[in-house]
């Protein structure tokens, strides 16, 4: 079974082996992207009928939804994982990119986050900019950048949906480009605004 290789690979790389029994809040430090593929693939999560608490094991949920093979569905996870890295751009990439015209750099953090603290070049993600990059080419090359990377996943999934095929989401959000590209970008936790 593919999905059976894929799961062993990523968990021979895993520092925290990932299993069906682990707490979705564990599964999603790991996967962060789990929330997505398990609605995607099983319209788990995406309404009150049925929903999760963090703290039930994949295992549980499974035998909630149909009695759905927990190992499977895990594979599943990983499988969306390893797909998700195609979306995210590493803060070296984008510091690369920075200061040409064909890249436009979003950022979906609130107003008083991008305010404190910004990359340069970047515009941040208001409702009118939505509108308005709705209409750009479907080949504009869009980089979504969020505080620890964590929402531009969702964010990019959103763009390519919508037909933009150069979409991606900075790996670790502002925190790591200021981390490796930029000492002078201040730090911060949503705390301290």
């Amino acid at each position: 079974m593919p999905g059976c290789c894929i799961l062993e690979t990523v968990m021979s790389n895993a520092t925290t082996e990932p299993t069906p029994e682990l707490e979705i809040r564990e599964l999603l430090k790991i996967y962060p992207g789990a929330r997505r593929t398990l609605f995607q693939l099983h319209h788990i999560g995406g309404c009150s009928s049925c929903g999760f608490s963090e703290t039930e094991t994949l295992s549980q949920i499974c035998e909630r939804n149909g009695a759905l093979d927990p190992f499977l569905v895990l594979a599943e996870i990983v499988s969306g994982h390893l797909s998700d890295g195609e979306l995210l751009l590493s803060p070296e990439d984008l510091h690369a990119r920075i200061g040409h015209d064909s890249v436009k750099i979003l950022d979906i953090r609130t107003r008083e986050e991008f305010e404190a603290v910004s990359i340069p070049g970047s515009r941040i993600m208001t409702q009118e900019r939505m509108q308005e990059s709705m209409n750009w080419p479907k080949d504009t090359e869009l980089v979504l950048v969020d505080h620890t990377g964590t929402r531009v996943l969702d964010a990019a999934a959103y763009f390519a949906g919508h037909g933009f095929t150069r979409v991606k989401g900075l790996q670790g959000g502002i925190d790591a480009y200021s981390e490796t590209m930029d000492p002078n970008l201040p730090r911060y936790t949503t705390e301290s605004l």
